[in-house]
Formats: C-alpha cells, sequence, structure tokens
C-alpha cells in the first residue's frame, strides 16, 4: 500500500510539473526564471545556470532539466541584436567648438558567459563606453571633418568599443551618429560660409564659361581667316592659271595671225593689200582722236595719208632688211617688197593729184 501511494504521488508530481513547464516560466520577483525542474529555454536565449552558487552551465534553447534547490537561474541573456540609445551629450572638436551629439549603437551578446560575470550591467558599461569613445574620436577632428567624416568617425568608435568590450563577451556591430546640434553663432557662420562659397563657385563658373566664349569667337574668326585665306589663294591661282591660259591662246592667235599674214604677203600684190590695210588702220585711229584723252600727239600733216602709209611701209622695208643668218631668201624677197611697196606708194600719190 504504501509503495502505491509513492508511486501515486510521484506520477501526481511529475504530471505537474510537466503542465507547469508548457506554461510560460514562473519568474520570481527579480525577473529570473524559477527552477521547476524541467525547462523550456527560448531560442536566441542563453540561461546561466548556477549550482550552490557556482557557475554550472548555460542552458540552450529547447528542453532542460534541473535539480530543484541545487540549481538557480543567475541570467538571463538574449542573443538578438541589440539596439541601445546612447544620450545627447556635448563635445569639443578639434577647432574649439562644442557640439551636442547623440547616436544609436547596435550590438550582440557573443559570450554568455562573459557578459555575465565580465562587468555588472554590459548595457550601461557600453554605452559609457560609446559615449567617453564619441568625445575622444570628436576631439581629434575639426568642425568641418566632422561633417565630412561620418563612416569614418563611427568606424573609429565601434572599432574602440569592440577592443575594449571583447573581455565582456559583447560585439559592437555598428554605430550611427543620430544628430548632431551646433552653437547659433556658429551655425551662422556656417551658413554664411556656405553662401559665401556657392557664390564664390558661381563666380567662378561665370569666368571660366565667359573664357571658354572667348576662346571659341577666336578660334572660329581664325578658322574663318584660315578658310578665307585658302580661298584667296586659290582665287589667285585660278586666275593666274587662266591668265597664262589667256595669254597663251592669244600668243598661239598672234602666232597663226603672223604665219597668215606672212603667207599672204608672199603672194602676189601682198605689198599692197599691206599698204591698204595700214591706211585703214590710219584712218581708224585718226578718227579716234581726242575720245580717250584731251591730251593728244598729231603729225606734222595729219591730212597727208600717203606720207603717213608712206613712213609706216618704210619701217617694215627696213624691218625686212635685217640680215637673219641663213636665211638669204628673205633678203631677196624684202628688196622685191621694197620695191613693190615703192610702187604702190607712187600709184597712191598719183590718185591724191588726180
Amino acid at each position: 500500500m504504501l509503495a502505491r501511494a509513492a508511486r501515486g504521488t510521484g506520477a501526481l508530481l511529475l504530471r505537474g510539473s510537466v503542465q507547469a513547464s508548457r506554461r510560460a516560466p514562473h519568474r520570481a520577483s527579480s525577473g529570473l526564471p524559477r527552477n521547476t525542474v524541467i525547462l523550456f529555454v527560448p531560442q536566441q536565449e542563453a540561461w546561466v545556470v548556477e549550482r550552490m552558487g557556482r557557475f554550472h552551465r548555460i542552458l540552450e534553447p529547447g528542453l532542460n532539466i534541473l535539480i530543484p534547490v541545487l540549481d538557480r537561474i543567475r541570467y538571463v541573456q538574449s542573443l538578438k541584436e541589440i539596439v541601445i540609445n546612447v544620450p545627447e551629450q556635448s563635445a569639443v572638436t578639434l577647432d574649439n567648438v562644442t557640439l551636442q551629439i547623440d547616436g544609436v549603437l547596435y550590438l550582440r551578446i557573443m559570450d554568455p558567459y562573459k557578459a555575465s560575470y565580465g562587468v555588472e550591467d554590459p548595457e550601461y558599461a557600453v554605452t559609457q563606453l560609446a559615449q567617453t569613445t564619441m568625445r575622444s574620436e570628436l576631439g581629434k577632428l575639426s568642425l568641418d571633418k566632422v561633417f565630412r567624416e561620418r563612416e569614418s568617425l563611427n568606424a573609429s568608435i565601434v572599432d574602440a568599443i569592440n577592443q575594449a568590450a571583447d573581455c565582456w563577451g559583447i560585439l559592437c556591430l555598428r554605430y550611427e551618429i543620430k544628430d548632431i546640434h551646433v552653437p547659433p553663432r556658429v551655425k551662422e557662420s556656417m551658413q554664411m560660409q556656405v553662401e559665401a562659397e556657392r557664390r564664390k563657385r558661381a563666380t567662378v563658373l561665370e569666368s571660366e564659361g565667359t573664357r571658354e566664349s572667348a576662346i571659341n569667337v577666336a578660334e572660329g574668326k581664325k578658322q574663318a581667316q584660315i578658310l578665307a585665306s585658302e580661298a584667296e589663294k586659290a582665287e589667285q591661282i585660278n586666275q593666274a592659271a587662266g591668265e597664262a591660259s589667256a595669254v597663251l591662246a592669244k600668243a598661239k592667235a598672234k602666232a597663226e595671225a603672223i604665219r597668215i599674214l606672212a603667207a599672204a604677203l608672199t603672194q602676189q600684190n601682198g605689198d599692197a593689200a599691206a599698204s591698204l590695210s595700214v591706211a585703214e588702220q590710219y584712218v581708224s585711229a585718226f578718227s579716234k582722236l581726242a575720245k580717250d584723252s584731251n591730251t593728244i600727239l598729231l603729225p606734222s600733216n595729219p591730212g597727208d595719208v600717203t606720207s603717213m602709209v608712206a613712213q609706216a611701209m618704210g619701217v617694215y622695208g627696213a624691218l625686212t632688211k635685217a640680215p637673219v643668218p641663213g636665211a638669204q631668201n628673205s633678203v631677196s624677197s624684202g628688196s622685191s617688197n621694197v620695191q613693190s611697196t615703192d610702187a604702190s606708194l607712187e600709184e597712191l600719190d598719183r590718185v591724191k593729184l588726180s
């Protein structure tokens, strides 16, 4: 009977403990779970267990069995990423400007044992470390670099925190600066500096635009002059080529005319025809006197056509009598031409007297 009652009592105790373990774990007045023999540890949590006041083990997520009275849950550490707001604080930059700055700290507990026994309050310790590190890092930078190098400043704070918090079992993932407040006077001077910088850049851009415009105009004029000179050169070349062709054509035509004239003079009555041509040209030239200019030169007897023709034919005869090497036939022909010219002159005199 006694044995059966003991077994029944044990079964009731075991059933009660199982039902209690299925419910949410009871926590003592300090916020720690009570030892209910059978415990279920949630995921991403680490429960530090002490046995008779000394560290025993860390409960893993899932089912865990403890010995009543002897075992006690001393610390509960969260393995999730923890976000901590770093309070606003004042810091002095390298150029003696006081700033009000705050931030956000992201950390995670990597070793529950060190986080439990290495420091009394891990979050408070990391927050204080972040504040002191931020002040020391800001003291190394000027005000302008604080705004330009926020990423490098955040990285420096994270490295400093990780070096100091390694013995606490805490890993600082990142640190972000939230707000930076500057004194009103400094803010006004910064605004004036920004406006001056913008005006400076606008002036520089305007001057560069003017310079580029002047360069483009000068380059355009240069190209225009080059093209104009090349066009003038080509025009002069073409004109010279045309004039040369015209002179050559005139020379060829004149040579051909002289050749035909020479052939005509060698024929019968050629001298008479030459005299007639000279007389016609004289009359034509005499009729154009004083048309182009009011200054004229007249012969002593301008109405005596016969004397003028005789004089012209005498010049022609003198030229034809000029000795030419290797041309004996031309001399004889010249004398005959002179004789025929004299005959033609006598005939013209008779015509005049009649």
